[in-house]
């Protein structure tokens, strides 16, 4: 199972701004719940509780609290090992992490693959990318679209 991170980033590292991002993209966010549409997706309890409408098939909701959800295409993690297990078992090909920031850095040793789009300007917010090692990691594909490029990244093979 690959496990993916997916973002939006602007130039100084926001990802949002309480409940809402400092920018608006509609064809972003649009390519972003198509990606993820029929996956498995794990997020915070604060940033799910933020979507009306949560992306992805199935979530998993990071929260060192237990709780229950009515809905059966919502599962409780404890952490990121109970996070990919509960993915794994349920066969899933892969594992799409969406924020926010305390679960993008709690990810971050476990990527395969991170999916960034980086929008164009610097904004206000109180939510942010966690820094990554640029040694640690390739950027292998740029695609340029309205307002923002999206980059993906993968493990560097050390290969020197």
């Amino acid at each position: 199972m690959d496990v993916i991170a997916v973002a939006a980033v602007s130039e100084n590292g926001v990802i949002g701004d309480g409940p809402t991002l400092p920018w608006s993209l509609p064809a972003e966010v649009r390519r972003y719940r198509e990606r993820v549409a029929d996956d498995v997706v794990v997020i915070g309890r604060r940033t799910f509780e933020m979507f009306d409408d949560p992306p992805g098939a199935h979530q998993l909701v990071l929260s060192r609290s237990d709780r229950e959800y009515a809905d059966p295409s919502v599962t409780h993690a404890g952490g990121v090992r109970q996070a990919v297990s509960i993915a794994s078992e349920q066969g899933a090909p892969v594992l799409y992490v969406l924020g926010g920031s305390a679960i993008y850095e709690a990810f971050l040793s476990e990527y395969d693959r991170m999916l960034l789009s980086r929008i164009e300007g610097e904004f206000e917010g109180d939510a942010h990318f966690p820094e990554f090692d640029g040694d640690e990691w390739e950027l292998v594909a740029e695609t340029q679209f309205d307002g923002y490029v999206l980059e993906e990244w993968v493990p560097a093979s050390g290969g020197d």
